[in-house]
């Protein structure tokens, strides 16, 4: 497996490209299920996730077309076109499944148009259970009939889907987005209440409008959807990772850096900027996307993860790096995933002083953070040991980089331009 060394204390200066939203190409590539005509995506991040998911489409029968010429100015960004004339396969299998948890998305759109899927139970991160009950709920509630056996779930239905009213019990975004494609080819209306209200939602939820979809509410927590009987060929452009320009950020702000984030908007960070301000680090508009920069010290400050629009739980390891040079003292609490503190252990031995108290973690800022060999455990939980690396005295040599390669497209490129002593270590 690669590595990644770091020597820290390198102030970042420069430009860093901010790429598509991993967690809005997924469900839109999943999306191709559901017409037998094309859908083209551009700004596709080049991404293992995204490559699990184009092999998954394949096996499926979905042809598929990445178009290496296609980048953007940036260098990053890639264009896909996907058609799903021709599926004969409605097996998603464990293989490829368990490595990601996105893969139960094809759940919706295998069912909706093809009146079945058997679909592995879905692995990802080890961040703590994210049951998909509230899938098969849903699905149960259009007239889905559904078993689990072997490690797989069974789903059928007799003629189409008919729409329904379905209110989750907690936030589900996968879920949400699984109903969604789901609900745009039922018969009759759909509404769904308690829905996510992420970025990557309605970026989904837009893409299926251009297809041809009936959609209100979005961008809203009641959607309303009136199934067609088909979609049509579309045209959409991912946005760029708010997540992937939260980390670089951090990365900036740790090192008391000053970076411009080009390809993003002001907009897009609003849950995580009033955080960044009272840590000492202004976020602030600029010609291409935002600025990021520090004038003096850090602060410490105490975060809680909520659903959108709350502070995201996939910038909390990055924040939590953040913190660990902070002065003071920070409370993090994590409502989201019982088991995302993962990382605590491995900034820890970087010289770090964290306390974890049940879901909260009490971080007392030092001085300085020493380079040491540490171990990745999921993707933000990887990204947040580079953080503190930047800042580190000596080097730093992580392990299991492949977590970072499921979501930071060319990290060590992006970080080596704007100054960072990085490397990626072959194995």
């Amino acid at each position: 497996m690669d590595k990644i060394r770091i020597r820290g204390g390198k102030r970042l200066e420069g430009i860093i490209p901010v790429s598509g939203a991993k967690n809005a190409a997924l469900p839109l590539m999943a999306a191709s299920l559901l017409t037998d005509s094309k859908l083209t995506l551009s700004n596709i991040p080049y991404l293992a996730d995204v490559i699990t998911m184009a092999n998954l489409l394949v096996q499926h029968g979905v042809a598929l077309h990445m178009d290496e010429k296609s980048l953007d100015p940036s260098g990053f960004g890639r264009t896909l076109t996907l058609q799903a004339a021709k599926i004969e396969n409605f097996t998603a299998p464990y293989e490829l499944v368990r490595t990601m948890r996105a893969s139960v998305l094809v759940l919706g759109p295998l069912l909706a148009r093809f009146a079945q899927a058997k679909v592995s139970l879905p692995g990802g991160c080890a961040i703590g259970t994210r049951p998909i009950d509230l899938h098969l709920k849903a699905l149960e509630q259009m007239g889905a009939l559904i078993e689990l056996a072997d490690g797989y779930i069974h789903a059928f239905v007799k003629g189409r889907l008919q729409g329904a009213d379905i209110a989750f019990d907690k936030v589900t975004v996968t879920g949400t987005e699984n109903i969604m494609m789901a609900a745009v080819l039922a018969e009759g209306k759909t509404t769904i209440r308690n829905a996510a209200r992420e970025p990557e939602v309605v970026d989904l939820a837009e893409c299926l409008v251009k297809m041809g979809a009936h959609i209100e509410g979005i961008g809203s927590d009641t959607l309303t959807i009136v199934g067609v009987k088909s979609l049509r060929d579309a045209s959409h452009r991912v946005i760029a990772d708010r997540i992937e320009a939260g980390t670089y950020a951090a990365a900036a702000a740790i090192t008391g850096g000053d970076i411009e984030l080009s390809g993003i908007d002001l907009k897009a960070l609003s849950n995580v900027i009033e955080k960044f301000a009272e840590a000492g680090v202004l976020i602030e508009a600029s010609a291409n996307g935002v600025r990021v920069s520090r004038k003096n010290g850090l602060h410490g400050v105490d975060i809680m993860t909520q659903p959108y629009p709350g502070f995201p739980t996939d910038m909390q390891a990055q924040m939590m790096g953040l913190m660990t040079i902070a002065d003071g003292a920070s409370m993090i609490t994590e409502t989201i995933f019982e088991n995302r503190f993962m990382h605590v252990p491995e900034l820890s031995r970087m010289g770090a002083k964290i306390n974890v108290h049940g879901s909260s973690a009490v971080v007392r800022g030092v001085e300085r953070l020493a380079g040491a060999e540490v171990m990745a455990t999921d993707l933000r939980a990887s990204v947040s040991l580079v953080i503190a690396a930047l800042a580190a005295k000596g080097d730093t040599l992580i392990n299991r980089v492949y977590h970072l390669d499921r979501g930071y497209e060319r990290l060590e490129d992006k970080l080596a331009a704007c100054g960072a002593e990085i490397e990626r270590v072959k194995a």
